[in-house]
Parts: C-alpha cells; structure tokens; sequence
C-alpha cells in the first residue's frame, strides 16, 4: 500500500477505534468528573500518576500507528495490513504496544477522575483484546510473516515490556 493512503486509512481508524475505546467509552462510564475517594495527600500524586499514563498511552499509540504507515506500509486495520512486518519503534519492546498503551490511558483516566468503574472497563475490555490477539493476529501474523514473525515473537513479549529493545 501507498504511505498516503495508509496514512489516510490509518487516521480515520485512529479516531474510530482508539478514539471510542480509549476517549469515548471512558466518557460514558465516568462522564469525566472528578470523584476523590482518597484524601488529597493520596490524590494529588494519583492523578498526576494518571496524567503520565494517559499521555504516555496517547505518545506510544500515535507512534504505533505512524509504524504501521512508515514502516509496515499499510495500516493498523485487518482489512489493510501492513506488507512488512512492524518491529520498530516500541514494536522493540512489546508486541501489542497499541493495546498496552489504550490500557494505560483509560488506567491514568481512572486514577485522574477517581473512577473505579474505569478499572472495571478495562477488566472486561482485556479479554476481547486478549482473545482477538491470541486467536486472530498472531496466527495470521505467523502465516503472512513466517519464520520473521517466529523470531520476533519469541524475543519480544506480548503484554509487558522488555527493558532492552529487540535487534533482529
């Protein structure tokens, strides 16, 4: 695929699927007030904690995406994959780095806004990730991608980040 396009593409799925699991479900769980179940002394720190998640999750998702244009020259989307396989980026120390980083972000949203019901969202919004990861992409990833998909996956974890990047 062509960067243009792929950029295109890659910009309206953005804001269709991160921007509802990440933005507008949080909204319409918490409706982004501001709950302190803990004292001040507890909350200050919590939410600038939050803060750094949400952030953080929003830099690695935007580099994540830019990843898949650049460097995969294609998209995000199953139904526009990348041609080549993405390992650059933080794609060299965690294998689902969109996941973890839109887990993060509703994460620090529900230290920022004090919303239990947040963590609840993410519980439940795991296991559909998990399962579409487990029983989807990394067999399709293995079948598109072979022996250089195998040798990624077996250096570079899937959920939590290693400390040193992967070489391939």
């Amino acid at each position: 695929m062509r960067k243009t396009p792929a950029a295109v593409a890659s910009a309206v799925f953005f804001a269709v699927a991160p921007g509802t699991v990440a933005v507008l479900l949080p909204y319409l769980i918490s409706g982004w007030r501001m709950r302190d179940p803990f004292p001040d002394p507890v909350m200050i720190p919590l939410k600038a904690l939050g803060a750094i998640l949400v952030l953080g999750g929003l830099a690695v998702l935007v580099n994540a995406f830019v990843r898949f244009v650049v460097e995969g020259l294609g998209t995000p989307m199953p139904v526009a994959p990348p041609d080549r396989l993405v390992v650059g980026g933080f794609y060299r120390y965690v294998r689902n780095p969109m996941y973890v980083a839109i887990f993060a972000a509703v994460i620090g949203q529900a230290m920022i806004f004090g919303d239990p019901w947040l963590l609840v969202y993410v519980a439940v919004m795991a296991i559909p990730v998990y399962s579409f990861v487990h029983w989807y992409e990394e067999p399709h990833l293995h079948k598109r991608f072979g022996a250089d998909y195998d040798d990624y996956r077996a250096h570079v974890p899937g959920w939590w980040p290693r400390l040193r990047p992967y070489h391939p």
